[in-house]
């Protein structure tokens, strides 16, 4: 393996503190290996610099959600990896050997299939425990061995050691553990004596050792590969314009002041003796409704805040902060056409100064583009939307926010509020003043039974910006499961607050390990203080242990049928080939217990090392039993369906061998099923 220990330990506090240049820095340090982690996906040198560009921002940008748990190399090659892959996806780039030199062997890992040659990278070329690279590819620790196994016999063939191998195949899974010398000892022993007495496991095992010792020998020569000349130098460049870019911009702003001074003034100095003004003011100044209450509630106030770049102009009308979230109000106008644009978090947004202002271990709440409301129907060239941000760490502060891209929405019968292809890009920039606002937290501290599984209520918060209840579920059954819980409604002191359907979410801390720990968030309820307090449910969705096994047989005729759950399911085909298919089927819906079964095809050799991958075709289903079919042309507006459910109908599944021969299906295991169980309870809380 490659000795790490000679780049110095990473310090993230430090990396925190210096920002952009410690991450290029620690890049610096490791761009050898990934350089060539990066050459294994067969990129070419343009695709390369711009990998690691990528990777060099999203890691900056990523670093506030770093976890210690795992190490920092980890975490930096799980998202190194992702950008690779992307990258790899297209088709037509060409990759030049002459302008990407690597040592002579890495290139026989080009011809492995790409899991084997990932795995095969990781473990030797980065240096990861075979744990570490399960947890990178998100693979069993015993896949992983499977894969490196495979993967270094089919190197040995590409290194000229022929394709035949004629050691005994039930020691095969032993050679690795064997030669690293991490076996116990009694396992040692019987493979010793066993190939003492064995010639063709003696040669097979020589012959893996050899390829096993040219890996080991290439990731110690690691630090005399030298990347390009100017490799580390056209980065850093690229990050130094886009710096000086966004330098040069980040004050380009305009403030537009109230008007009507005159008038104003003399109907605030009545609305201030008369107690109405509040109301009546954002009432008539204010079309966005939620905005509205939430200025009449006195919990934020008018900014109007302008900024424009190319024809289009954002406004930030108000923002309004709590320890949940900070909601941007805005609005944006295309100046120039009849475009329609909102703002995407994930695309576009960046807070500059989110590490020193905003809690880093809370992620924002999703605002999904809302164009069927009033104020958005009025004109085809303006949009009123929100986005939520992290909330402060303060108690007040200044947000600098940048945004570089928009998001063209598209208006039409069929796709109403929808995501178009088209970006809008430019640069506004703000610099919002922000107060946060309080909350107010009531323990619970109650039970019910929900479909025979127990359920907690611990805590009631309500926010400015939301209402949410914490609750937890019990997971002490083994044969039956609730996965989650859906709620209808919050009825406070007679005043009912729906649910916020985006709002769900699991909760890192637990009480103990019986119970799982979510959080249900509602509209706000605006300083209610509970006296009378009860909860509507809707939906649960359950799963359930029912084993099964169907013994398979290509030879046989099908379809062919079983009973499971009291449903018929048909096997409709078994055809061994490349791949193997398997394709299940059960198009009647009407009653059916579940909605899917978890399912595993077995084959003909347990050791077998094959991957499987589905295709799958279903029914969405409301909660009168209404159909709709996915596979059509126009598309299903999902919110505006009453409690849908996803019907599985037929699923195909393909068997491939990682060794080139044809997977051989001898058994379906099914596990269990899953099904969702629709709900009208109303459970009446009292506060402590």
């Amino acid at each position: 393996m490659m000795n790490l220990a000679k780049i110095e330990p990473i310090s993230i506090p430090a990396i925190r503190a210096e920002g952009m240049d410690a991450i290029v820095e620690w890049f610096s340090q490791h761009k050898q290996s990934f350089y060539l982690l990066g050459r294994t996906y067969r990129l070419n040198q343009q695709q390369i610099e711009e990998l690691f560009y990528r990777a060099i921002l999203k890691v900056y940008k990523e670093l506030p959600r770093f976890k210690s748990e795992t190490s920092f190399e980890l975490w930096v090659t799980s998202i190194f990896i992702h950008i690779c892959r992307e990258l790899s996806k297209d088709k037509n780039v060409q990759v030049s050997e002459e302008s990407l030199p690597v040592p002579d062997e890495l290139k026989h890992l080009d011809r492995l299939k790409a899991t084997e040659r990932e795995v095969m990278v990781l473990n030797f070329l980065k240096g990861f425990s075979k744990e570490e690279t399960a947890q990178l590819l998100q693979l069993p620790v015993e896949k992983v061995k499977e894969l490196l196994f495979a993967g270094i016999q089919s190197l040995r063939t590409e290194m000229g050691h022929g394709a035949s191998f004629h050691g005994c195949k039930e020691y095969h899974k032993d050679y690795i553990e064997y030669l690293e010398r991490t076996m116990d000892r009694a396992r040692k022993i019987d493979l010793e004596i066993h190939i003492y007495h064995c010639p063709d496991c003696q040669e097979d095992l020589a012959t893996f050792q050899d390829v096993l010792l040219t890996m080991q020998n290439l990731t110690e020569r690691m630090e005399e590969f030298q990347v390009p000349v100017g490799f580390m130098e056209n980065i850093t460049d690229r990050l130094a314009e886009k710096e000086k870019h966004r330098q040069q911009k980040r004050n380009k702003r305009k403030k537009i002041g109230l008007i009507g001074v005159g008038v104003f003034a003399f109907i605030l100095g009545i609305g201030f003796f008369t107690g109405v003004f509040t109301n009546l003011y954002y009432a008539w100044t204010e079309d966005d409704q939620q905005l509205v209450a939430f200025l009449q509630h006195d919990l934020g106030e008018r900014l109007n805040l302008e900024a424009e770049s190319d024809g289009v102009k954002i406004n930030i009308k108000s923002v309004i902060a709590d320890d949940v979230q900070t909601l941007v109000f805005y609005e944006i106008e295309d100046t120039t056409e009849d475009n329609q644009y909102s703002m995407d978090y994930h695309d576009g947004i960046l807070v500059e100064n989110e590490y020193e202002i905003m809690d880093l271990a809370n992620y924002p709440r999703y605002s999904p583009p809302d164009l069927e409301s009033d104020v958005n129907k009025e004109k085809k060239n303006v949009y009123h939307g929100k986005i939520s941000l992290r909330p402060l760490v303060t108690e007040n502060g200044t947000i600098h926010l940048k945004i570089t891209k928009l998001q063209k929405l598209i208006r039409d019968a069929t796709n109403v509020g929808a995501y178009g292809m088209e970006n809008k890009t430019g640069e506004w920039s703000f610099e919002i003043p922000v107060t946060k606002q309080t909350s107010t937290e009531y323990v619970l501290d109650e039970e019910t039974e929900v479909e025979g599984i127990a359920v907690r209520f611990d805590k009631l918060k309500i926010a400015p910006t939301a209402t949410i209840l914490e609750y937890g579920i019990s997971h002490q059954r083994s044969d039956k499961r609730m996965d989650y819980l859906n709620f209808n409604h919050l009825e406070v002191n007679n005043k009912k607050v729906n649910v916020d359907q985006y709002g769900s979410s699991y909760m890192d801390s637990q009480r103990d390990r019986n119970w799982t720990a979510f959080q249900a968030h509602f509209d706000p309820l605006f300083g209610e203080k509970p006296e009378e307090f009860n909860v509507q449910f809707e939906s649960a969705h359950l799963s359930f242990d029912d084993p099964k096994t169907v013994e398979l047989e290509a030879s046989q005729e099908y379809p062919h049928t079983f009973e499971y759950a009291g449903s018929t399911i048909s096997i409709d085909k078994v055809e061994v080939g490349q791949p193997t298919k398997v394709v299940l089927s059960n198009h009647e819906i009407e009653d059916r217990a579940f909605e899917s079964f978890q399912f595993d095809i077995r084959g003909e050799d347990e050791h077998e090392i094959y991957s499987m991958d589905m295709n799958a075709e279903g029914v969405l289903v409301d909660k009168n039993g209404r159909e709709y079919d996915m596979s059509r042309v126009n598309p299903i507006s999902y919110e505006e369906l009453e409690q849908p459910r996803y019907f599985y109908t037929v699923q195909t599944i393909g068997l491939h061998s990682n060794g080139g021969e044809n997977v051989i299906p001898k058994r379906l295991e099914i596990y269990g099923y899953s099904t969702t169980k629709y709900l009208d309870e109303v459970v009446k809380l009292s506060v402590e």
